[in-house]
């Protein structure tokens, strides 16, 4: 029995320096993965969270300057398209007519 008992603990003994070596492996595969992506996205050249972020807000203080212009030229056209009152001007009277000449 004692046999067997001393079998079985250096099959667990392997068993257990295989998962850690099988962990150790995992962990450096995970980092080469990970390397690759960080290098395969800095040859895209893509735009960091802080820049997207700075150019919304950009963005968006454009556009509610331009809703607001956009509502200053829709109150202009309006206050232009109202008829003005013409002021009362003095009509000129007719020259009278010169006689005719008998000749």
């Amino acid at each position: 029995m004692q046999v067997e008992n001393r079998f079985l603990d250096d099959l667990a003994r392997v068993a257990n320096g295989a998962m850690g070596a099988l962990s150790g492996v995992r962990t450096e595969i995970e980092a080469l993965v990970k390397q690759r992506v960080e290098r395969l996205l800095a040859d895209m050249d893509l735009v960091t969270r802080d820049e997207f972020e700075a150019v919304k807000a950009v963005a968006a203080k454009a556009r509610s300057e331009q809703e607001a212009l956009e509502a200053r030229v829709v109150a202009l056209e309006a206050a232009l398209a109202k008829p003005k009152a013409k002021p009362a001007t003095r009509r000129k009277r007719a020259a009278p007519k010169a006689a005719a000449n008998p000749e």
